[in-house]
C-alpha cells in the first residue's frame, strides 16, 4: 500500500487484524433488496481475495439472475499473506467474470479471467483506481481501521455502494456529514446482534465466540455490524411507529444544550416537535420523510463543550444523535 497509509495497515494486521471474510448467507440477505439496482451494472469486489471471496462468489454465481454486466474482484497482497488473504500467493491478482459463455449455466474456471497486478492491489492504488472508474457498484467488507479512507474513496469517485462497516463509524466526524446530508444510510438486513465472520489461520481465537466451523476454519463474532450504503430501498420509507408520550420526567433536557435524551428508539415521544438525541441505533429505524437529522452531538455547532457528549445533572450520556419530527 502507498506509504502515507503503511503505519494505519500494521496496526491493523498487528494490533486489530480487522480482516473479515463475510458470511454468504450474510451477503444474500443484504443484496436481496436492491436487485433491480443491479441490472446492466458491474460490480467491484475491491477488497476481496477473489479465490476465497463469497462476494466474488456470490455475484458470479447470480451472474445472470442479477442481469450483471461485468464482476471485478481484487485483493491487497501484503509481506504477510497470512493476515490478508487466506491464499498464500506470490503477487496480487484481480479476476474478472463476464457471464456464461458455454451455456452449461454454471462458473466454469475458463470463464473468469485472471490477471496479475503491477502493485500490491491495495484499494486505493492508481491501478485500482482504474478499476473503480470502470464499476457501477462496489460491494465489499473494507477493512474496519480503514473504513473513513475506503469511504473517502467512494464519494469521491461518486460510486454506488454496499459496504459492511461498524456502525460507530456513524458518529466519525468525516463519515457523520454524509449520514447527516442523507447520502448515506444503513443497510436492510442487519439491526442488532453480531455476526459471524471467517478469519485467517493466523487470527487468535482467544474471545467469546470464536471457533472452528464444519469446514474448518476459523471464525469470529463481531459485534455492532452494519451495512451502509447509498443504494436505496423500499423499507427505509417505512415510518417508524411513536407511540409514547412526552413529559419531563422521562425524558430530561441536556444540562448545556437545549434538547432533550431519549433513552431507547423505542421511547421517542409523537407529541414532541423539538430537538431530541437519540442513540446511534436509531439509524435503523431512520426514514428520512418522517425526520430530519439536526447533527451529532460533539460536533453539533452550538455545543458549548465542543468535541464531548452532553450531559445529565453533570454526568456524560452516550453518544447521540440529533433529530427533529418533521411536521
Amino acid at each position: 500500500m502507498p506509504n502515507i497509509r503503511n503505519q494505519a495497515l500494521n496496526d491493523a494486521a498487528v494490533a486489530r487484524r480487522d480482516e473479515f471474510y463475510t458470511q454468504m448467507t450474510d451477503i444474500e440477505r443484504e443484496v436481496y433488496y436492491y436487485w433491480p439496482s443491479f441490472r446492466g451494472k458491474t460490480v467491484l469486489c475491491n477488497c476481496d481475495d477473489p479465490r476465497v471471496s463469497n462476494f466474488f462468489k456470490y455475484f458470479t454465481g447470480r451472474f445472470e439472475q442479477l442481469g450483471l454486466k461485468r464482476v471485478i474482484a481484487t485483493c491487497f497482497k501484503n509481506q504477510n499473506p497470512d493476515i490478508f488473504s487466506m491464499n498464500k500467493c506470490e503477487r496480487a491478482v484481480y479476476q474478472i467474470y463476464d457471464g456464461d459463455k458455454n451455456g452449461n449455466r454454471r462458473v466454469d474456471a475458463e470463464e473468469i479471467e485472471v490477471k496479475p497486478l503491477k502493485g500490491d492491489g491495495s484499494f486505493d492504488s492508481d491501478e485500482c483506481k482504474k478499476l473503480l472508474q470502470e464499476a457501477d457498484i462496489v460491494v465489499t467488507n473494507p477493512p474496519f481501521s480503514l473504513f473513513r479512507e475506503f469511504v473517502n474513496l467512494l464519494f469521491e469517485y461518486d460510486k454506488k455502494f454496499l459496504i459492511i462497516g461498524n456502525q460507530n463509524a456513524i458518529t466519525y466526524k468525516d463519515v457523520f456529514p454524509l449520514i447527516k446530508e442523507n447520502k448515506m444510510w444503513l443497510g436492510c438486513s442487519i439491526h442488532s446482534g453480531d455476526r459471524k465472520f471467517n478469519v485467517p489461520d493466523s487470527y487468535p481465537l482467544n474471545a467469546a465466540g470464536c471457533g472452528i466451523d464444519e469446514d474448518g476454519r476459523k471464525f469470529i463474532r463481531v459485534k455492532g455490524v452494519r451495512w451502509f450504503t447509498n443504494l436505496d430501498y423500499r423499507e427505509r420509507h417505512e415510518e417508524l411507529p411513536l407511540v409514547k408520550k412526552y413529559n419531563p420526567v422521562d425524558y430530561p433536557k441536556y444540562d448545556n444544550y437545549d434538547a432533550i435524551n431519549v433513552n431507547r428508539t423505542s421511547d421517542i415521544p409523537c407529541d414532541y416537535y423539538g430537538v431530541m438525541g437519540v442513540p446511534i441505533t436509531f439509524m435503523d429505524k431512520f426514514c428520512p420523510e418522517q425526520f430530519e437529522i439536526v447533527g451529532i452531538d460533539r460536533y453539533v455547532k452550538d455545543n458549548p463543550r465542543y468535541g464531548h457528549r452532553f450531559t445529565i445533572n453533570g454526568k456524560e450520556t452516550y453518544a447521540r444523535l440529533l433529530i427533529r419530527r418533521k411536521q
